[in-house]
């Protein structure tokens, strides 16, 4: 695509960091695109192969194709600080309100499935549908999904990162995940520049290393938006094929639908196939009723510890303002880490949060902060879907997050397992506290102690992840 009729490349700011996207077409609804793996929103138009399918998909819509954070023409990162999950998901949100998108369906490829499909399940009210491609819920084995790779298996791979992308390399990976192109020297060398030019090298490996260690098994259930997952039955890896169709087995309501080709990227192979199931997709969303109640939220409880000694020690007009301290203190943190108070009885707070690292943070900051003023207190979180009544969050997220604190020590902030696997890459370290039976709960809970932070800055003066 030459001159004037490329697409703009312009920029979201989220704080001081640029996410880059362009808009492609008009249209009442709106479609978001997230490749994956690699990206790069200008040189998607050096090959008639990706601009047909972009001009495909933005047909009768918007089609909003955004380069992840790390990728191509949007802001980058160290290989020894990729990005959190959290983080890309914020810089989603960030990118519909440049664009004015009140709510879009997110179009997710590979390792941009994790953001899509988390980003769905919290701001459902954001989020029109969810169209999955390559998408997993966990890259690391396990009894319930052996075909994923092993440790082992990722290591090499990981060690395939750091070496040369060559021309040569480039034609050997189009013959096998690109059947249709092979020995198609244009798009070979398009397919060389692409790579090299998306990312580099460390941050794929630091990327992978990020995703390897992440797991939303258990928020699949949760996600209460329409779903379709596409899947290739001849796609040349088959844990991929596998992968689809466990998320499609486990997100309620989800459709698979099955695609035709050998090639692993959606722009090759029959696009009125793959159109034709993003269109009536789209206009299934378009007929249905009723707003969505349900989302995922991080809770926090926080309580005071022995407060009824400390009443009986200090008398009750200096607990009153030691309690007037304490709310104060937790209120301003709260509002630091953008979360939101629900409810508070007497010595305690429960909250609510959008991302379950910004809540682990709010929880340290609370502990250090109370603890400097003499007051001991104890944090509990859980993420789950919680329902909303009334103005009023309720479910069993939130009583599971009550239970959670209630096992806390003084001093401690308690998380589930839940938690723990949704912050991978985010730098907070855990220290493993074995399973509790919860008070109501059925099973038994594995339960992990949030680590004090480590005591460091960026140039700016704070935490990169504090944003």
């Amino acid at each position: 695509m030459e001159g004037s009729s490329r697409p703009e490349t312009r920029y979201a700011w989220h704080g001081d960091d640029a996410i880059a996207y362009q808009v492609v077409g008009d249209g009442p609804a709106d479609l978001v695109y997230l490749q994956g793996l690699v990206s790069n929103v200008e040189l998607n138009w050096d090959h008639p192969s990706m601009a047909r399918f972009l001009t495909a998909l933005a047909a009768g819509r918007r089609l909003i194709v955004v380069d992840a954070r790390g990728w191509g023409c949007s802001e980058r990162s160290s290989p020894s600080m990729p990005w959190p999950i959290e983080l890309l998901m914020e810089d989603l949100r960030v990118v519909l309100d440049a664009v004015g998108s009140r709510r879009a369906v997110i179009m997710a490829n590979n390792d941009c499935a994790f953001v899509g499909t988390l980003f769905a399940a919290t701001y459902p009210d954001r989020t029109a549908g969810l169209v999955l491609y390559e998408a997993s819920a966990n890259w690391l084995w396990t009894e319930e999904t052996p075909w994923e790779w092993t440790v082992e298996r990722w290591e090499r791979e990981v060690a395939d990162y750091r070496t040369d992308w060559t021309r040569a390399e480039a034609a050997a990976t189009v013959a096998i995940f690109s059947a249709s192109m092979a020995g198609d020297e244009r798009y070979i060398e398009w397919w060389y520049r692409y790579y090299l030019l998306s990312g580099s090298p460390g941050y794929a490996a630091a990327s992978a290393a990020r995703y390897m260690a992440t797991d939303i098994r258990a928020i699949l259930p949760a996600i209460r938006v329409p779903v379709v997952v596409l899947v290739r039955p001849e796609h040349p890896e088959p844990s991929w094929r596998q992968s689809s169709i466990y998320v499609a087995d486990h997100i309620p309501g989800a459709r698979l639908v099955e695609l035709p080709g050998r090639d692993s990227q959606l722009w090759l192979g029959n696009l009125d196939t793959l159109t034709r199931a993003v269109d009536r997709f789209m206009e299934s969303i378009r007929e249905e009723r009723g707003e969505l109640d349900r989302v995922v939220a991080t809770v926090l409880f926080t309580d005071m510890v022995g407060s009824t000694e400390t009443v009986a020690r200090v008398g009750d007009q200096q607990w009153r303002e030691l309690v007037g301290r304490h709310h104060t203190t937790v209120r301003a943190l709260l509002d630091r880490f953008r979360g939101t108070e629900v409810d508070t009885a007497g010595d305690g707070f429960f909250a609510t949060f959008d991302g379950p690292a910004r809540a682990i943070r709010c929880a340290q900051a609370i502990v250090e902060s109370l603890g400097s003023l003499g007051i001991s207190v104890r944090a509990g979180l859980h993420t789950g879907e919680c329902e909303t009544v009334d103005g009023k969050v309720g479910g069993i997220a939130v009583n599971i997050g009550a239970r959670v604190s209630a096992a806390a020590g003084s001093g401690e902030v308690l998380v589930s397992q839940t938690v723990k696997d949704l912050v991978a890459g985010s730098g907070l370290a855990f220290e493993d506290r074995g399973v509790h039976e919860l008070k109501g709960i059925a099973d038994g809970w594995h339960l992990y102690r949030a680590m004090p932070p480590r005591r460091w800055t960026d140039e700016r003066g704070g935490s990169p992840y504090d944003r």
